[in-house]
């Protein structure tokens, strides 16, 4: 009977062995991962798209993880500095980068020489959540439909102008996309940033701008820039009115992007299916979920393997538009 209690009591022992280490994955030293915080990376300052969803991110993840999550931001160089930052980090899940797919997929072709490989030293854990772009006219612009845009453009070669963020910022690149795709000719305007570039569309400096959702919905649902296409494989939820460019018979602007989480290249395969599960929870969580929503985002969470092919095809499809643009980072 005592060889039958003790043959119990070693499986016993064994299976809540077995189940503590599937739980706790390991970090490679033997120890259950995480033992200590974790850095989250931002390549871009405070109070932007990138950094308020890290934050709220960083939070979430930190209630599921028990370890504190904090954010690091690294600015300079349009976003490169703080990957750079990060694709050097040990290879052990106590580094992790939060950026928009688009910043990176287009710093890879923007930039002549990047200190780290865009296609090696990273990879990323999950697409989390994307705006789609809206394009937008201003109001005096006598043109109510893409059709009719695309149709004045061609008549007026060179005589209207777009606003962006700056040169190689995502709306720029789609935008200069969808020129390549309808041999529309509009010259560039480059702003500091999105909301100056808005600002001078609304006072009527600019005719034209593609804006993301999030920065747009509020002037295009209050009439100050008239919305004509939205980017995406289908149309916004918050402006239901508004074709997608692919209806519009514009192809290349289905993908709509979106702010992705990357781990330097390396990391255990336990431990990148532990970060995966809690950016997964968090971003669909009952709180965070409906603020992106309510701000015009597309909830993702996608898989590892489906966010690598999604920034594969971006690096392609941005490395034509350079090619045959000539954009280069200023």
């Amino acid at each position: 009977m005592n060889r039958v209690l003790h043959a119990l009591s070693a499986l016993a022992a064994f299976v809540l062995a077995s189940t503590a280490h599937a739980q706790a994955p390991s970090t490679g030293s033997g120890q259950a991962y995480p033992v200590k915080p974790i850095r989250l990376i931002v390549p871009l300052a405070p109070g932007g798209p990138s950094d308020i969803l890290a934050r709220a991110m960083a939070q979430k993840m930190t209630e599921g993880l028990k370890q504190t999550v904090v954010v690091d931001n690294r600015t300079g160089a349009g976003g490169t500095i703080g990957t750079d930052i990060a694709a050097k980090s040990p290879p052990d899940g106590y580094t992790i980068l939060l950026v928009a797919a688009a910043t990176y997929t287009i710093n890879a072709n923007i930039y002549s020489k990047l200190p780290y490989d865009p296609r090696k030293d990273l990879f990323p854990v999950s697409i989390l959540a994307a705006a789609p772009y809206v394009l937008c006219v201003h109001p005096a612009l006598p043109v109510k439909s893409f059709k009719e845009f695309l149709a004045l453009a061609k008549a007026r070669p060179g005589q209207l102008n777009y606003g962006s963020g700056g040169t190689g910022t995502g709306p720029q690149m789609a935008f200069e996309l969808m020129k390549l795709r309808t041999g529309m000719d509009i010259v560039h305007i480059p702003y500091k940033g999105t909301g100056p570039a808005m600002t001078e569309q609304i006072a009527g400096q600019v005719q034209v701008g593609l804006f993301n959702l999030i920065a747009g919905m509020q002037v295009v649902q209050s009439g100050r820039l008239r919305g004509l296409a939205v980017s995406g494989t289908k149309r916004a939820t918050r402006l239901p009115d508004l074709p997608t460019f692919s209806e519009v018979g514009v192809a290349g602007l289905e993908d709509v992007g979106g702010h992705a989480m990357w781990l330097p290249t390396g990391v255990n395969k336990d431990i990148v299916a532990r970060l995966h599960q809690e950016m997964v929870r968090a971003v669909q969580s009952p709180d965070l979920r409906p603020r992106l929503e309510a701000e015009g985002a597309e909830i993702i969470a996608n898989t590892p393997e489906q966010a690598a092919a999604a920034i594969r095809a971006d690096l392609d499809k941005w490395a034509e538009v350079v090619r045959k643009t000539g954009i280069k980072a200023n």
